[in-house]
């Protein structure tokens, strides 16, 4: 497995470790890829995702579009990936119902010493555009940290820092 997935993967997981948001709305979710500054995820859609007219609520949309933009800063090598300061997301067609699976294509499209930006596409079943969203993260105070790495071009490997699996 690419270092870039691997380190992903544990960002997510020190996420869902924490017991917070991220568990209790998508615990499922799952990081299929990652290469530096890219990412694509699923979600089983589950009853509990739902709106009142049985399809995906535009808040799991919401904030599934912070939760990607954050792993997104994570393909960057960043273990923190900042703060949330401007999050949006427009609907193109419903996203899908109880069972279907959700994808979601993550990239970060500017980073700099204070700001990531983020983009978030998200695909219903039949692979048309459902939703997108934008993210932008102040992640000023969080570079630096001891589980930061540098990834080579392409992911594979880590060139600077620990890769702890």
């Amino acid at each position: 497995m690419a270092a870039c997935l691997r380190f992903t993967r544990r960002v997510w997981r020190s996420f869902v470790e924490n017991k917070g948001h991220d568990q209790q709305c998508f615990p499922n979710l799952k990081i299929l890829d990652a290469k530096p500054g890219m990412l694509k995820a699923s979600l089983k859609v589950e009853p509990y995702n739902l709106n009142r007219v049985g399809t995906v609520h535009g808040g799991l949309i919401m904030s599934l579009t912070d939760t990607l933009g954050s792993l997104a800063v994570a393909t960057k090598g960043q273990y923190m990936t900042g703060v949330s300061v401007d999050i949006g997301t427009s609907f193109v067609k419903p996203a899908g119902r109880a069972g279907e699976v959700l994808t979601a294509t993550a990239v970060v499209t500017g980073i700099g010493k204070s700001l990531a930006y983020t983009r978030v596409d998200f695909y219903n079943t039949k692979g048309q555009l459902a939703a997108y969203g934008h993210h932008t993260k102040y992640v000023g105070k969080s570079a630096g940290h001891e589980n930061d790495v540098k990834f080579s071009e392409d992911g594979e490997s880590i060139i600077e820092g620990k890769d702890v699996e």
